[in-house]
């Protein structure tokens, strides 16, 4: 089963739930593992 693509909107919304005190960080750690913020970060170095 291939993991859907990143998406940089849905992970920007994970971090600011921990930002506005909503979220634990643990629970946001999980969100964007499970979001895909490392393959986001890959592409992004591949491309600089």
């Amino acid at each position: 089963m291939d993991k859907p693509e990143p998406n940089p909107k849905a992970l920007l919304d994970h971090w600011m739930e921990w930002e506005e005190g909503v979220t634990t960080p643990g629970m946001v750690l999980k969100n964007l593992k499970i979001g895909g913020l490392d393959v986001l970060l890959k592409s992004l170095a591949e491309e600089s």
